[in-house]
């Protein structure tokens, strides 16, 4: 049976959960009360230091699911989405409004990644 190993894990939650090779890291939100694209850079940087932590990267990121408090930040965010995303290395994703844990926050990654 495969392993599954927890990282930075409290009560609620871990920020990492390998299983295998597949790494599934928990939604990653940015500084509270930022406009959307310092909390999308934000939340990006959170996920490239937990994915190095693991032993991978932005190019070995399988799926993405982005939440947005207000569909009318999507092009602000993919601004900074698209310069992150290393060309031919675009992962599968989805993206949708939906209300987040606070009013403060505008955007939540989602992320699967491979080792």
């Amino acid at each position: 049976m495969t392993e599954i190993t927890r990282h930075h894990t409290a009560k609620r939650m871990s920020q990492i959960v390998e299983h295998g090779d597949t790494i599934y890291l928990a939604g990653q939100v940015g500084t509270s009360g930022a406009p959307v694209a310092r909390q999308t850079q934000d939340c990006l940087d959170k996920i490239d230091a937990l994915l190095a932590e693991v032993g991978s990267d932005k190019t070995r990121i399988l799926q993405t699911t982005i939440w947005l408090a207000d569909m009318k930040d999507f092009a602000e965010m993919n601004a900074v989405w698209d310069a992150w995303v290393p060309e031919g290395h675009a992962p599968a994703r989805a993206c949708g409004e939906a209300k987040l844990a606070t009013p403060e926050y505008l955007v939540e990654f989602i992320v699967v990644a491979a080792r």
